[in-house]
């Protein structure tokens, strides 16, 4: 006759809070997607649509405010350029703020 071997009760102990785990962390997934139900893969596209424009309206007012200056006080530099990276720069600090700010939220909002 084959022999059954029977498991320890540490080791039934050990798979039993393995599995508890498990189902504790599929839960805590699931509530975190009805909590974030809402949030599509449209509302994923609209954060790289404001990542967009805060970093393109900086670079168009730079590009603005260059080419006013160009033509109001002519002189051998660039001011389109300057401004041009000024404009760059700053958006991408604005955009920076945004991307955190959003980060920020969804972990407050995930620790509740």
């Amino acid at each position: 006759m084959a022999e059954i071997k029977r498991t320890s009760s540490q080791r039934r102990r050990q798979i039993a809070d393995r599995f508890t785990q498990k189902v504790a962390q599929k839960e805590s997934l699931r509530i975190k997607g009805l909590k974030h139900k809402d949030e599509t893969v449209w509302f994923g596209l609209g954060m790289f649509g404001i990542v967009g424009w805060a970093v393109a309206i900086p670079t168009l007012f730079g590009i603005a405010l260059g080419l006013w200056i160009d033509r109001t006080w002519p002189s051998r530099y660039s001011w389109v350029l300057m401004f041009l990276i000024i404009g760059v720069v700053i958006g991408c600090i604005n955009a920076a703020y945004w991307v955190r700010k959003t980060r920020n939220t969804i972990i407050e909002e995930d620790d509740e």
